[in-house]
């Protein structure tokens, strides 16, 4: 019997201590007042701007639910102006459409796209794009170059609508880094600080955007990668 109970003593105590962590854990992350970092708070949104965590995925997904959640994260990292939809016929058009000029705090010429184009692209320069220009040329990115967004067009050689035509996609042609523009046309193959610059920035941009396409793809990526927010997980 009364080994019975001390069992049970030991049990209870260890669930109230569980039960403890669990309060403990939870306040830390939904207080405003909780000592933990915003970006390991679930439930706070994604900030581009802060450090990565394994709760950024999360936070990404979150954002890209709804439109004003994703024009609230697509706030803390890039400078755009939001626009009314655009309807252009019963195939093309963009809904939750911005005008971007700037992505992850670097430069960008002004691009017409879809909020979770211009999300992913902002994470994307934040935190793969400005990293790898230092790694590869110990210089800070300065500008990225795009060959646009919205083109309402089918894919080449085909009736099926391209993700242009929804601005679901965008070209990245080329960075300036160190005042010098460095297209990818060129500058993909060998063992070039610049193709080396290029083949991370097109295997980072993988695990940011849902289909990547580049130069091993086929002779039209030859002097861009072609970025979707929207596929099938396809990267080459």
């Amino acid at each position: 019997m009364l080994r019975r109970a001390v069992r049970l003593l030991r049990l209870l105590s260890r669930l109230a201590t569980v039960l403890l962590l669990l309060w403990v854990g939870w306040w830390l992350s939904v207080d405003p007042d909780s000592p933990l970092p915003v970006q390991w708070r679930p439930g706070t949104p994604l900030d581009v701007s802060l450090t990565e965590t394994w709760l950024t995925p999360i936070k990404l997904r979150m954002a890209l639910s709804s439109p004003g959640r994703c024009l609230a994260a697509l706030s803390t990292g890039a400078t755009y102006e939001e626009l009314p939809p655009l309807e252009d016929g019963a195939r093309c058009g963009i809904a939750n459409r911005v005008a971007v000029t700037g992505i992850g705090g670097i430069p960008i010429p002004e691009v017409e796209t879809s909020c979770p184009v211009a999300l992913r692209l902002a994470m994307w320069a934040r935190h793969d794009l400005r990293a790898v220009a230092e790694e590869t040329f110990g210089s800070p990115l300065e500008e990225v170059r795009h060959q646009g967004s919205y083109n309402c067009r089918t894919i080449r050689g085909g009736n099926r609508m391209s993700y242009h035509a929804t601005a679901r996609a965008i070209d990245i042609r080329a960075v300036v880094i160190g005042g010098r523009e460095i297209p990818l046309l060129g500058n993909w193959d060998g063992d070039t600080p610049e193709s080396r610059f290029w083949r991370q920035a097109h295997a980072r941009s993988c695990g940011r955007f849902a289909l990547v396409l580049g130069p091993d793809f086929d002779a039209n990526h030859a002097d861009h990668l072609h970025l979707q927010s929207a596929g099938w997980g396809l990267c080459r």
